[in-house]
């Protein structure tokens, strides 16, 4: 069932929102070779702490850390690790905040370094893909019809789109209805409409869309170890169209 929220309970997502856009902002001044993603998640865990958040993934099923660190070829779910980042690789970083019981879930991707044209047209097309999902997100439109505006425009720029994660409807639990595909026709899925949250996080791989998942259940790689990248926003419709809780501008 699709929960629908009030104004008051949109603003306390939005001060979760807004604590985690900064805390991305930070992030991008830390992102440089050398860098580990695991000190980039102990700067996450402290950061939002002396904001008087918690990171919501910590303990999800068992998931030891405040963030999700995903390199190069890692889709999604990637584990914080101690060894550093290299010059040329690109690094999505996915968290989710918790304020006064509501929450708020934003991914983005970094290049360390200098990085490939082939690499920095990925994270442009995903940047893009997200905010041209985010544009159909009007009440009266379909899920379906944000679907298919990512597929068209990732398609059309030679990239594939990740079928097997998802967004999905957030509020006081992670993940809530509606489901949010990132491909598929237009018109279908439910009615959008005012009062509903939901993130949209497209998943675009340079190679095939096929995915894999390594040994320690979370971690989930490209089939053909190509590159991958996300971003992520959470949103809240309203009479007037979408509003990003997670803008980082």
């Amino acid at each position: 069932m699709i929960t629908i929220k009030t104004k008051e309970q949109i603003e306390k997502m939005g001060r979760a929102g807004r604590i985690l856009a900064d805390c991305h902002k930070e992030i991008a001044k830390m992102i440089r070779p050398g860098i580990t993603s695991w000190e980039i998640d102990q700067f996450v865990e402290g950061f939002l702490a002396k904001n008087g958040a918690t990171p919501e993934q910590k303990g999800y099923h068992g998931y030891p850390y405040a963030t999700c660190a995903s390199v190069n070829d890692v889709i999604c779910h990637g584990f914080p690790k101690k060894e550093p980042l290299n010059d040329g690789d690109i690094v999505t970083i996915d968290m989710v905040v918790r304020i006064d019981g509501w929450l708020a879930d934003s991914a983005w991707s970094y290049a360390v370094g200098t990085i490939s044209p082939i690499a920095e047209k990925l994270l442009n097309v995903t940047k893009e893909s997200l905010y041209k999902g985010i544009e159909k997100a009007i009440p009266g439109n379909r899920i379906g019809d944000v679907s298919h505006a990512i597929q068209v425009y990732a398609e059309s720029q030679g990239f594939s789109v990740v079928r097997d994660f998802i967004g999905h409807g957030i509020g006081s639990e992670m993940h809530e209805e509606p489901q949010v595909p990132h491909y598929g026709p237009a018109g279908k899925g439910p009615r959008i409409k005012e009062g509903m949250v939901f993130t949209i996080e497209p998943m675009l791989n340079v190679g095939k869309f096929h995915s894999k998942v390594d040994a320690d259940g979370w971690t989930a790689r490209t089939y053909d170890g190509s590159l991958s990248a996300q971003y992520e926003h959470t949103i809240a419709i309203t009479s007037e169209g979408p509003i990003i809780l997670t803008e980082q501008s």
